[in-house]
């Protein structure tokens, strides 16, 4: 889970509140105490954590919240708030410019994913109906260029690069006139990191900048850093002048101090957010989702987008029809877990679920995707008919299927039994939608 240990104490914390019928001061004080230590465990920025509890508890013991009905909520709801400002607010977007093409130059340190960064957002802009171009800038990192090339290709987006021989500024020089001849309308530049700040580094890309004027520069760190990653941010900024940030591996970051603390710090925003090492796991980065996330609130409409994205709509149509007239078999059930996996890994999925986000409910969960592989080993290891016709599925039909799947019978068993009980709760929903008569159709997306 994003930021667990964060989001275990803050709710565990919060939750005491909650159940209570009303609040004194002394209550909200001996939270906000509680959801100081946390925040400074977590890695938060000092003056960010003084700042935020001061604001949270001027607003916690207002007359509004003591005469609530609902006094804990209120304050949920306050923290909320202050988590979804202290992020950002609102989603920082990239600023294209009106003429194309569109520079976006990328910094960082080295190590904190800024060569396979640059292709994920390519990638991303892809999706969104641009034409990218990456420009290898980075002539000092043995195989730097020869990695971007890599991902490039693997993307089907082109590189240009003219070895290690050339200055850094004259590859960025020449990159950006290929995208125009090219006709690409995003130039995307990955620029040399170090590992540690130092003012050859700085003055190499004050040059590029200079000599480009990119209309936006992302700043690259690796989030598990922590703190170390809001120095290096402050540290740019005040050089560079940047104008976002780019926080990778976060769905490996525990603590969540770089996130949380990088926009107060810099005034910057987190534009984008790194969440697994696929070429297609950069996000947008939404402060107010976040801010729903750590406190197990979920994310609905991120899933909503998960599913839009990845979910083939006609299958689902399909499936809906078959679900109505009761004819779900195997292979239907093979067909949704190819949907279900394309969403990701399920404590992933579950974390955006309301209700199911919070940090102890996902750990009471045993969630393994292992068990999606061996579902579908078990649904491949029987023929046609036998999917189509489970009822025929008899003690030896059920050594056969275990030994073809490198399963045991139990585990055969218990998949019949789980397969049953599924197609009684379709039958269910499709009993249920015949009673709505004036109701909007019901959607069967999902197993």
């Amino acid at each position: 889970m994003i930021f667990e240990g964060l989001a275990e104490k803050l709710q565990n914390t919060l939750g005491k509140l909650k159940s209570k019928g009303k609040l004194s001061e002394k209550d909200v004080k001996d939270a906000m105490r509680e959801v100081k230590l946390a925040l400074l465990e977590a890695d938060v920025n000092f003056k960010v954590v003084k700042q935020f509890v001061d604001k949270v508890k001027e607003r916690a013991v207002g007359q509004e919240v003591m005469e609530s009905l609902t006094p804990g909520q209120h304050v949920i709801k306050i923290v909320n708030e202050e988590l979804t400002s202290l992020m950002g607010d609102v989603q920082s977007k990239i600023n294209f410019s009106s003429k194309p093409p569109t520079v976006i130059m990328l910094v960082g340190l080295q190590g904190a994913g800024k060569t396979t960064t640059a292709g994920k957002l390519g990638n991303y802009l892809k999706k969104q109906g641009k034409k990218p171009l990456l420009v290898a800038c980075d002539v000092y990192r043995p195989a730097a260029i020869k990695q971007l090339k890599v991902v490039g290709g693997q993307l089907d987006i082109p590189v240009f690069e003219m070895g290690d021989k050339v200055s850094p500024v004259e590859i960025a020089k020449q990159g950006l006139a290929h995208g125009v001849d090219s006709g690409r309308d995003v130039v995307i530049i990955d620029t040399a990191g170090r590992l540690h700040i130092d003012e050859q580094l700085m003055d190499e890309l004050v040059n590029i900048k200079s000599e480009l004027r990119p209309h936006e520069i992302l700043l690259v760190i690796d989030s598990m850093t922590g703190q170390d990653a809001v120095n290096v941010a402050e540290s740019f900024n005040e050089a560079l002048g940047i104008d976002g940030v780019i926080l990778t591996k976060l769905d490996g970051d525990t603590r969540g101090g770089a996130a949380l603390s990088v926009k107060a710090v810099t005034q910057k925003p987190v534009k984008f957010v790194g969440m697994g090492e696929k070429l297609n796991e950069l996000e947008p980065f939404y402060p107010d989702r976040m801010a729903s996330r750590i406190l197990g609130m979920g994310d609905i409409l991120g899933l909503i987008e998960k599913a839009q994205a990845n979910i083939d709509e006609n299958k689902a149509r399909e499936l809906e029809q078959r679900i109505r007239k009761q004819q779900f078999t195997f292979e239907d059930f093979l067909d949704q877990l190819e949907q279900v996996k394309k969403l990701g890994p399920l404590n992933k999925v579950l974390e955006m679920i309301p209700g199911m986000g919070s940090a102890k409910q996902l750990k009471d969960i045993d969630f393994d995707d292992k068990e999606i592989v061996k579902i579908q080993a078990i649904i491949q290891s029987m023929t046609r008919d036998e999917r189509n016709n489970p009822e025929i599925i008899n003690g030896s039909r059920r050594k056969r299927i275990a030994k073809g799947s490198g399963t045991s019978v139990q585990e055969v068993n218990r998949l019949l039994k789980q397969f049953e009980q599924t197609k009684k709760m379709m039958k269910k929903f499709a009993d249920m939608e015949k009673g709505f008569k004036k109701g909007g159709n019901m959607k069967f997306p999902f197993f």
